[in-house]
């Protein structure tokens, strides 16, 4: 079978359910895992973000998304090229890739239509059912099951030693810095799971802008920065348009040394496998005293 997929998530399932000889066609954030960067590109941004800081591309993606232009493209010729049976996409962010009815667009002019799956996951349940939804489209469910029951084995554990905590730390995760934007969909359940308390975001709910004086009146125990798309290294030289501020200081967090940096582009902001590895992060952060062990110093950072 030909895969092409078109945004990152879908990528790393079928690299986790060793698909990685039959994808053929990536979207140009398709970065993990290593093999990933030697597969044809079959679409494009209209907007170039590099070097750009996170106010810089707000304002250029709203310009955008004001004016009714998309933020990409499919590469018809590319896509044609690849000869696709199946294409992955989504249509749970217009920022994040081409939209499903483009890619609907594009495919129905192809030689060969192919299968088409739009994965819009808003839980870890319904990324775990992506895996398994791409699992039966491939024909190898039987593997993709194997790799479900392993990662829900991994969520049950933090679940189970996290209810042991007798106090539930509140927490707040910001998917972006400049505007504030809480992070939605899973990363409040993540949370839960986790032990704690996300005291601004629902779980399964949009990530949304938040004003700084919402997050002051939640008084936060414990503030991890996860910009959508951020390395590790981006969200540090980032991090300051936040912490760096008057009102950030208000902050229990910020009092009690329980700030955090993390790279949210790998283990936060991607519906794929490794969002349990988001998820261990997430629950030494939060219960340090039930999880000593501390994640790699690429993953994620205390700040202060």
């Amino acid at each position: 079978m030909r895969i092409v997929s078109l945004l990152p998530a879908a990528t790393e399932i079928c690299f986790a359910l060793g698909l990685g000889d039959e994808v053929v066609g990536v979207s140009p954030e398709c970065d993990f895992p290593n093999g990933v960067r030697e597969k044809r590109v079959v679409s494009r941004a209209l907007l170039d973000y590099g070097g750009k800081t996170s106010g810089e591309t707000s304002r250029m993606v709203g310009a955008r998304i004001v004016s009714g232009e998309a933020l990409y493209q499919v590469d018809e010729s590319a896509l044609r090229a690849s000869g696709p049976d199946l294409i992955l996409t989504q249509g749970l962010c217009d920022v994040c890739a081409p939209t499903l009815g483009d890619v609907e667009d594009v495919a129905r002019r192809l030689p060969q239509t192919p299968t088409i799956e739009s994965l819009d996951p808003h839980g870890l349940e319904d990324m775990l059912a992506d895996i398994l939804r791409v699992g039966r489209a491939c024909g190898i469910e039987a593997r993709a099951t194997e790799v479900v029951v392993s990662l829900r084995e991994r969520i049950d554990r933090v679940a189970d030693r996290a209810s042991t905590t007798l106090v539930r730390r509140k927490t707040v995760c910001l998917e972006w810095l400049d505007p504030l934007f809480l992070g939605g969909h899973w990363v409040p359940e993540m949370v839960g799971l986790a032990g704690g308390i996300d005291v601004l975001g629902r779980p399964g709910e949009k990530s949304r802008r938040v004003e700084p004086k919402e997050v002051v009146s939640a008084s936060p125990e414990v503030a991890v920065l996860m910009p959508c798309g951020f390395d590790l290294e981006r969200t540090r030289r980032e991090a300051g348009v936040v912490t760096a501020s008057r009102w950030w200081a208000n902050l229990p967090a910020a009092r009690g040394n329980r700030v955090w940096i993390v790279d949210g582009s790998s283990y936060f902001n991607r519906p794929g496998p490794r969002l349990v590895d988001g998820l261990e992060i997430l629950a030494h952060i939060v219960q340090p005293e039930l999880f000593p062990i501390p994640p790699r110093p690429d993953a994620a950072a205390q700040v202060g």
